[in-house]
C-alpha cells in the first residue's frame, strides 16, 4: 500500500507533516489541519489532502510560522536529517523566523528570572498585588 502512494505522486497532508516533523504525532497534525493552522497553496485543506511535490505549505505552530515547498514525499518518520530534506523553506519565513527568535532572546534577557518559585508568601503578595492593580483600571 506504501508504495502504490508513493507511485501516484501524492500523500495526505497530516501523513507528510507527521513524517516531516512538524508535529510529534498524527493527531496533532490533523488537529493543527481542522483549526486552520496549515494552509496549502493559500488555501484551507484537510488532513486527507493529497499533497504533491511543489506545493506550498503555510504552517503556524505557536508563534512559530513556516512557508515551505514540498520537496519530497514521505510516509515514514525518520530520523530529522532526512526529515528535512523533505521541504525547502522560502528565505522570508527564515528570516522573520529569526527576527522572533532575536525579538524573545532580546525580551527574555531583560527580565530578571527569580532563582526558584515563589512560596505561600510570596504567592500571597503576588495575588494581592494584581488584585489591586485590575481595582484600579
Amino acid at each position: 500500500m506504501r508504495g502504490e502512494r508513493e507511485t501516484t505522486g501524492s500523500v495526505r497532508l497530516d501523513i507528510w507533516l507527521w513524517a516531516a516533523r512538524f508535529f510529534k504525532t498524527r493527531s496533532l497534525a490533523r488537529q493543527a489541519i481542522d483549526g486552520g493552522k496549515v494552509d496549502v497553496n493559500g488555501a484551507g485543506a484537510k488532513p486527507a489532502k493529497a499533497i504533491h511535490v511543489g506545493d506550498e505549505l503555510a504552517i503556524r505552530r505557536g508563534d512559530e510560522r513556516y512557508i515551505v515547498h514540498v520537496a519530497a514525499l514521505s510516509e515514514q518518520r525518520g530520523p530529522a536529517p532526512v526529515a528535512r530534506t523533505l521541504y525547502v523553506e522560502t528565505a522570508a519565513s527564515l528570516a522573520a523566523r529569526a527576527q522572533i527568535a532575536e525579538r524573545h532572546r532580546l525580551t527574555g534577557a531583560a527580565f530578571d528570572h527569580p532563582p526558584a518559585r515563589p512560596g505561600k508568601h510570596a504567592r500571597r503578595l503576588l495575588r494581592a498585588l494584581k488584585e489591586e492593580a485590575g481595582n484600579g483600571e
